[in-house]
């Protein structure tokens, strides 16, 4: 498969400032919650571990994003780089919403990333537990 997506700079090899831009512009895309946004960040073949799930290409990252945002309500993102070498990223997160019946959740997490050349994503391996919260404590 060849894959003609155009540079996202910042491009590794990543200082702290461009590492750190790298993670905000994470953020802000996961925020808006629109999957085709997401997903242009990835390699056309990126690999995934989400929790137990493993995913492999734009198709199959849209498709989980559009699960997940369609069940995730008031869905809120909040990142923290970790620590960033070469062409790597890893970041700690928190992310709050409620669920259909209403109950609200955090769930915590860290991600490790890592880029091609050209700036996207063509790894990323993510571990993350959740916590039934109740509304008044939600933080973001």
């Amino acid at each position: 498969m060849t894959d003609n997506t155009p540079s996202r700079p910042p491009l590794p090899p990543f200082t702290e400032e461009s590492a750190r831009l790298k993670v905000q512009m994470a953020e802000d895309a996961w925020n808006s919650k629109d999957p085709q946004r997401c997903a242009a960040a990835y390699t056309a073949d990126s690999w995934w571990r989400n929790r137990s799930e493993f995913l492999q290409g734009r198709d199959a990252i849209v498709a989980f994003l559009t699960r997940k945002w369609a069940k995730e309500h008031q869905y809120k993102l909040k990142k923290r780089l970790f620590a960033f070498t070469g062409n790597r990223i890893a970041v700690c997160f928190e992310y709050e919403y409620h669920d259909d019946a209403g109950q609200w959740w955090r769930a915590y997490g860290n991600e490790n990333w890592t880029f091609d050349e050209r700036g996207l994503m063509a790894r990323r391996e993510a571990s993350i537990n959740d916590v039934a919260i109740l509304e008044s404590e939600r933080q973001l």
